[in-house]
């Protein structure tokens, strides 16, 4: 006689910072991306980009907590996002 499978209780989810998700929780991460938005946000009362555009703020050191004017510029996401990820990566 065949037995019915037995199921498994549900595990729960650890949203505390000691699981997944604690290096975007990082104090620095954090910051940098507070910076990266007020970026966007002094674009946005710049007149410069606006909501839903398609647009991304780049900073052009690679450092996005300096938001001087003379480092922001306004780029395609593809064009923003396709650093290259190796040893020798950095904005030129």
């Amino acid at each position: 006689m065949p037995t019915t499978p037995q199921k498994k209780p549900k595990a729960k989810r650890d949203y505390t910072l000691s699981g997944e998700g604690k290096y975007d929780k990082s104090p620095k991460r954090m910051a940098d991306n507070r910076s990266r938005k007020k970026a966007r946000y002094a674009m946005e009362k710049g007149g410069v980009v606006s909501k839903g555009d398609n647009k991304d703020v780049d900073h052009k050191d690679g450092n996005p907590r300096n938001n001087s004017k003379s480092n922001l510029r306004v780029q395609t996401p593809a064009k923003n996002r396709s650093i290259p990820r190796n040893s020798k990566a950095g904005k030129k």
